[in-house]
């Protein structure tokens, strides 16, 4: 029979999966950790295109994993915030609580920046869980802020306020309109601020820096949109349906505005982050029909118990990952060795390296299919 579960509980003990969850979120989150995992754990350099990141503009299935995870982060932030105002709670007190959540989360990533030499003076301050930190704690103000027009209207403000920095804000020496990798109004911000403190791959700008936090933001009030309508009294069929709508609405916007801003994930630009909303918009309707609604869950249960524990695959698969770089065996690094000794010999280069990933998959799941026999959650 189908079923439709409406609201997440937080729990940090596995009796307490006996309540009702949005299936479908979880295993939206899953696979996109999963994927996650994938494409950040190629054996060697040779990569199918669509598991490397888009050289400049454009984007491959490898763009979309960031914002789908921003978007969730707004999704599961309404869902849950929005259940505790209705308890009573007060919305001081939610704000605190952000304040203190995204301390943590921001704390992080810090940490798995700086592991395991910890060399400060160097130490890259944006990052991936720095960023979701931000932006999470953002729209959490706004959200509680506003309704649903101030929303709309915030995200407006944030991809309009974007695409007039990067189009008419002047670089010195240069001028305005410029968005090449090495002459752009983000990267100018980033190399007057964060000097010294940049991803080590670039040194002179940041995929998750300053001003391109911005639309970032956007990505996450998209998803608490998404949020408002899981919340709504519509019916089930109704809810996927206009899933469906604004999904394809973003879609072919985000591709409109391709034209005046190319979609461009290391820029998060304006297009990029509408065009993604959309994407995320889509996929999860199919997720939600199939399993919320049409009940069919028990083939995705994989998927479902990687998202209950997104965090802890995070930092594990940081810690781990920087681990296989740095550990020596003889002359080559541990996961060069286990790639060399174990895949290289039985598969192409490409498949070799797919493998690997595959493997790295297939270990994280494990260690999250342990925690989650034995009811360990990690919460922030």
């Amino acid at each position: 029979m189908a079923t439709a579960v409406s609201e997440p509980v937080t729990v940090s003990r596995a009796a307490g999966f006996a309540a009702q969850r949005l299936a479908s979120l979880d295993i939206f989150r899953g696979m996109t950790l999963a994927s996650m995992v994938l494409v950040n754990n190629p054996g060697s350099d040779q990569v199918y295109t669509p598991l490397e990141h888009a050289p400049w503009n454009g984007w491959t299935f490898t763009d979309t994993v960031f914002p789908f995870f921003l978007w969730m982060v707004g999704v599961a932030m309404t869902l849950s915030t929005a259940k505790r105002v209705e308890r009573g709670e007060s919305r001081r007190d939610l704000f605190l609580h952000a304040v203190g959540r995204a301390a943590i989360i921001f704390g992080v990533g810090l940490f798995l920046n700086a592991f395991p030499y910890f060399h400060l003076s160097t130490l890259r301050i944006p990052g991936v869980l720095q960023r979701i930190a931000v932006c999470y704690l953002i729209a959490a103000a706004i959200f509680l802020l506003v309704g649903v027009r101030g929303i709309v209207i915030s995200i407006v403000l944030l991809l309009s306020s974007y695409w007039l920095l990067m189009m008419y804000a002047p670089v010195p020496g240069y001028g305005a309109g410029h968005l090449d990798q090495d002459v752009n109004f983000a990267k100018y911000v980033d190399s007057m601020v964060l000097t010294g403190h940049m991803w080590r791959h670039t040194k002179t700008w940041d995929p998750e820096g300053l001003v391109s936090t911005l639309p970032a933001i956007a990505t996450a009030l998209f998803g608490v949109l998404m949020g408002y309508l899981l919340r709504s009294k519509r019916s089930p069929a109704e809810k996927a349906a206009w899933m469906a709508v604004m999904g394809n609405c973003l879609l072919g916007l985000g591709i409109v505005m391709d034209h005046f801003l190319p979609i461009n994930k290391n820029l998060w630009t304006s297009s990029y982050a509408v065009f993604m909303a959309g994407l995320a918009s889509v996929v999860f309707m199919i997720c939600y029909w199939v399993v919320d609604v049409q009940g069919w869950r028990r083939w995705l249960r994989p998927f479902s118990i990687y998202g209950m524990n997104a965090i802890a695959v995070f930092i594990a698969t940081g810690i781990v990952g920087r681990l296989l770089g740095i550990i020596k065996i003889g002359d080559k690094s541990l996961g060069s060795w286990i790639f060399e000794g174990m895949f290289a010999p039985i598969a192409s280069p490409l498949n070799a390296s797919l493998l690997y990933a595959v493997a790295n998959v297939l270990f994280f799941y494990g260690i999250v299919y342990v925690m989650y026999k034995r009811g360990w959650f990690l919460r922030f």
